[in-house]
């Protein structure tokens, strides 16, 4: 069913122009929630957002295989984007990001710094002067890092 509904789902997206980044399903029975995470050149505002999950409701309600009740979230990936897909880590390079591994890559568990370049399994990592090759596999949690770059105050230098 998954990848049936991850079809459907994404030919709608992208008839209306944005892409599915995501798609997860959680719980049963009353406590079905299905998250589908959408992205698009420049990103995607509220409004957008809400028309899309306007959309897919009426999609989603014509399937037999969600008969019963289900929460529908539609979101965007947001600033500090999560990075579970080699799609992700694609779109991420040049940013700044933060992997956290299960076993150590060159001694370290925590690897935070630019993302240079996706090269097989493994994301390129700059931190420091040298680059770091972390395999995506080893990952147990890895995301953008947005930094809040705040202006000087008017009449400080």
């Amino acid at each position: 069913m998954e990848q049936a509904l991850r079809d459907e789902i994404e030919a709608y997206l992208g008839a209306e122009g944005v892409e599915l980044d995501d798609l997860e399903t959680r719980g049963g029975g009353r406590a079905r929630m299905l998250r589908v995470t959408v992205d698009a050149e420049g990103g995607v505002g509220v409004d957008r957002i809400s028309d899309l999950a306007r959309g897919l409701s009426r999609l989603l309600d014509d399937r037999d295989d969600l008969s019963g009740p289900y929460t529908l979230e539609v979101t965007s990936p947001g600033l500090e984007r999560p990075l579970t897909r080699r799609s992700h880590y694609e779109k991420s390079i040049g940013r700044e990001v933060l992997i956290q591994t299960g076993d150590p890559v060159d001694g370290e568990t925590s690897h935070r710094g630019v993302l240079e370049a996706v090269e097989g399994d493994r994301a390129m990592v700059r931190i420091g002067e040298g680059i770091r090759a972390i395999p995506m596999t080893a990952a147990v949690t890895a995301r953008t890092v947005f930094r809040w770059e705040a202006k000087a105050k008017p009449g400080h230098k």
